[in-house]
């Protein structure tokens, strides 16, 4: 298997981060609108939705870029989750022209509970939904329900009647919203949407496994070179062997975490099975190495490392909200252990 990127691949990479280095900056309104005039609106969609084709490949390079630029756009939960989630039923095709043009943002509300029944021609929602990424910027929020014993997908527009949006940021400055449904008018966009909203999922924790990834790349290098210049009883602090050796497993750690994401993207598009236990395995290792990594990064820049002067600190609060979002560490060790029993799983390599 050739593992090298392909020309397109290194120039959409380059370009990303040549980009985000010079011209983005956090909090600029026409950020989104650049994104799209860039195709990254587009980029995983189908040429058939009017997307650029792009695969899982293609987003992990233009998420690790995200991440280590800090970027704080609603690209994953407008894109990656409910952009996927129209294009994977085939409908709503003016929504996600107007998602890929850049002038409609989506949110998906799956975590908690809520339940739909018909009312006429429409259908009525009623619960509760917690930390929504992206509500408070979303146009329109496709909501997960329970019809019967089936999962269904439902469109929602923000300012809908019944609907209560009670917003928060994140300690990164990611925006989160709780959801109180009561009555909601909604149009169903599937009735039976279990294993699409479990592909679209993975697909999306392995993007922000790459994200995290780009953060962590960011704190190594920094740290290396921060110990570099600092100097302290008259030589550079990389030159103490306790800290050469916290530097040394952090790079070690980094280049870990890397081929975990790569082993996630190859199997994005895999069977259910081996797309679960590969992005759960990237999510659970990922979170380890990015708890000590930030950790280190924090510690070997001292009192510095916490300030607004440098932006340690920031990555630290990224890759700590990273931990928790789509299942935590331990909530995904738990998950690649239901796999241990299946040894066609457990035989297969990186490049089976």
């Amino acid at each position: 298997m050739d593992l090298s990127y392909s020309e397109d691949q290194v120039l959409l990479k380059d370009s990303a981060q040549r980009f985000l280095s010079r011209e983005y900056r956090v909090g600029q309104d026409h950020n989104w609108s650049s994104f799209a005039e860039l195709g990254w609106l587009a980029l995983p969609f189908p040429e058939a939705d009017g997307g650029l084709g792009g695969g899982a490949v293609e987003t992990a390079l233009l998420m690790q870029e995200f991440g280590a630029a800090l970027v704080v756009e609603p690209y994953l939960p407008t894109i990656l989750l409910g952009g996927a989630l129209l294009s994977a039923f085939g409908a709503q095709n003016e929504i996600l022209a107007e998602v890929m043009a850049g002038h409609h943002k989506l949110a998906f509300a799956h975590t908690g509970a809520a339940t739909a029944r018909p009312q006429g021609k429409a259908w009525q929602l009623e619960g509760r939904k917690t930390a929504v990424l992206g509500a408070p910027l979303a146009n329109t929020l496709i909501v997960s329900a329970q019809i019967g014993d089936r999962v269904g997908l439902f469109i929602v527009p923000a300012d809908a009647p019944g609907l209560d949006i009670n917003a928060y940021v994140s300690v990164d400055n990611s925006s989160f919203a709780d959801l109180t449904l009561a009555g909601v008018s909604a149009t169903r966009l599937a009735e039976d949407a279990s294993a699409a909203i479990e592909k679209t999922l993975d697909q999306a924790t392995t993007a922000l496994c790459a994200d995290a990834l780009g953060a962590m790349t960011v704190l190594v290098d920094s740290t290396v070179e921060y110990a570099k210049t600092r100097v302290q009883f008259g030589q550079p602090i990389g030159k103490f062997q306790a800290l050469a050796h916290r530097m040394a497993e952090m790079a070690v750690l980094r280049e870990e975490a890397g081929a975990a994401v790569l082993f996630a993207v190859l199997k994005a598009d895999a069977p259910a099975p081996e797309r679960a236990r590969a992005t759960s395995a990237a999510k659970a290792k990922l979170g380890r190495c990015a708890r000590f990594i930030g950790q280190q990064a924090v510690q070997i820049h001292g009192g510095m490392g916490v300030t607004e002067e440098l932006n340690i600190g920031a990555y630290f609060k990224r890759l700590t909200v990273f931990e928790l979002l789509f299942g935590n560490t331990a909530h995904h060790l738990r998950r690649y252990a239901a796999f241990a029993g299946n040894s066609n799983l457990l035989h297969q390599s990186l490049l089976s």
